[in-house]
């Protein structure tokens, strides 16, 4: 067979869309990917069946040597949103507060939160196919609801630009709203540097200054003490 009938042949078989719901790119190299993927199948199987053997009959995902080496091999998919849950303390923090995050949503407007967020939403993996407006259901929805209860939650924080990309990846692995916005309370209230996201705003908002006048500003005003 000739390469260029390879490559159409590949592109028949693999999906347009992956598993996530990310179209992908024209340029993609579908015979390569079939090519390493065949391969790579059978360690990705290996390690779900580890992975079923080790929470099969089991509650919370307890931390432990075995868990933390598993980790760091990878977390197939279909087990991710759970071991995320329970190794990042987010699964602890829902199980103490039942009802907050809705009560969060049904909280004081705040406008300019809400335009900030709602500002992003078209934005947000213009590529994913479950993002876009068209999709049943689209996942704008939730993501706003998950920007806007953190925001409430986090108010010295509120929202940053950036957040609805790491919202909109969890929301796309637990596939569940109230359990994305306690991982992404876990992500920035304890895991991920210390204002971190807010540095990352005031490069955003700065970014079309010439390098002096960005560096100067940084290093003089500092870090705005929230992002919206």
């Amino acid at each position: 067979m000739e390469p260029s009938e390879r490559a159409q042949a590949a592109r028949d078989r693999v999906p347009r869309i992956d598993p996530y719901g990310f179209e992908r790119p024209e340029d993609f190299d579908y015979a390569a990917y079939e090519e390493f993927f065949s391969t790579y199948l059978v360690i990705l199987t290996r390690r779900a069946i580890k992975w079923s053997k080790l929470l099969k009959g089991s509650g919370r995902v307890q931390k432990s040597m075995t868990v933390k080496r598993y980790i760091r091999k990878g977390v197939p998919l279909e087990h991710r949103a759970r071991v995320w849950m329970g190794v990042s303390g987010a699964q602890a923090q829902m199980d103490r507060n039942p009802g907050y995050y809705h009560r969060l949503l049904q909280g004081q407007r705040n406008d300019s939160l809400e335009e900030a967020i709602r500002t992003d939403m078209n934005r947000t993996f213009p590529d994913n196919v479950k993002f876009r407006k068209s999709a049943d259901p689209c996942l704008q929805k939730t993501l706003y609801n998950v920007l806007l209860a953190y925001g409430h939650h986090n108010q010295g924080v509120g929202y940053c630009q950036g957040m609805n990309f790491i919202a909109g990846y969890l929301i796309l692995i637990t596939k569940n709203e109230e359990e994305s916005f306690w991982l992404l309370d876990a992500l920035i209230g304890r895991i991920l540097p210390e204002d971190l996201l807010r540095a990352g705003q005031l490069v955003h908002e700065h970014h079309h200054q010439a390098p002096g006048a960005l560096q100067g500003q940084a290093a003089g005003a500092g870090v705005e003490a929230s992002c919206t």
